[in-house]
């Protein structure tokens, strides 16, 4: 086997460490669109709903306006998916550098 020199190694380490980032960033990315499934199904619910409406602080359920938590739950939801467009860019950024450094890589090794 032939020997990878420093820069060679520095960069298939630093292409190890962008890839955990991805799997890092995908997880979190997963965590929001689960929590935006969940609020669009409450709104989808609240608009059916005629009964009071209830709201969870804490460890309490409180009797809350339809219309406030309604433009509770959009806030969150606007915000979510804020976080998820952010993470969307930034690894898309990643996955960018990746590519190109895994071309580097691939040629420094190929001169070898």
């Amino acid at each position: 086997m032939e020997k990878i020199d420093k820069e060679t190694e520095q960069k298939i380490g630093q292409l190890q460490l962008m890839e955990q980032n991805l799997q890092n960033f995908l997880m979190q990315k997963q965590t929001f669109q689960t929590q935006l499934f969940e609020i669009d199904n409450a709104l989808q619910e609240l608009e059916k709903s005629k009964d009071k409406t209830y709201k969870i602080v804490g460890t309490v359920m409180i009797a809350s306006k339809k219309e406030d938590i309604i433009s509770d739950l959009k806030e969150k939801k606007s915000v979510i998916e804020l976080r998820i467009k952010s993470l969307e860019k930034q690894e898309k950024a990643i996955k960018d550098k990746a590519t190109q450094m895994q071309g580097d890589i691939m040629s420094q090794l190929k001169k070898k």
